[in-house]
């Protein structure tokens, strides 16, 4: 089964809202994707814009992201919207792709 990663990409518009969002994710979010079938999931503090962060999650392959999208996103993405709205100046950037191959570093399992 090849893994799938599903990324989201938030720009946030200052610091009080970003670590509102950061919190949300900490308390909650994350668990939820997880429980829904992510096997790993970060968060990437994003270089350049102030308030840009990526999080990161890795399904076993696409049938796993399917049923996450099927049975648990709509609610998840819905309570995101509501908490953390565009109309408030939030961005929001989604990609999902295919892990062709890893490169673990030489003596790290």
């Amino acid at each position: 089964m090849t893994p799938l990663l599903y990324s989201i990409v938030v720009t946030l518009p200052d610091a009080q809202t970003a670590e509102r969002w950061l919190r949300w994710l900490r308390d909650g979010h994350i668990a939820e994707v997880l429980a829904g079938g992510a096997r790993a999931a970060e968060i990437v503090q994003m270089e350049g814009p102030a308030h840009c962060y990526e999080v990161r999650y890795r399904f076993p392959g696409r049938d796993a992201f399917a049923r996450y999208e099927r049975d648990h996103a709509p609610r998840l993405r819905a309570e995101g919207l509501r908490l953390f709205p565009p109309e408030k100046g939030v961005t929001y950037r989604r990609a999902v792709g295919l892990v062709l191959e890893a490169f673990p570093a030489p003596g790290s399992g």
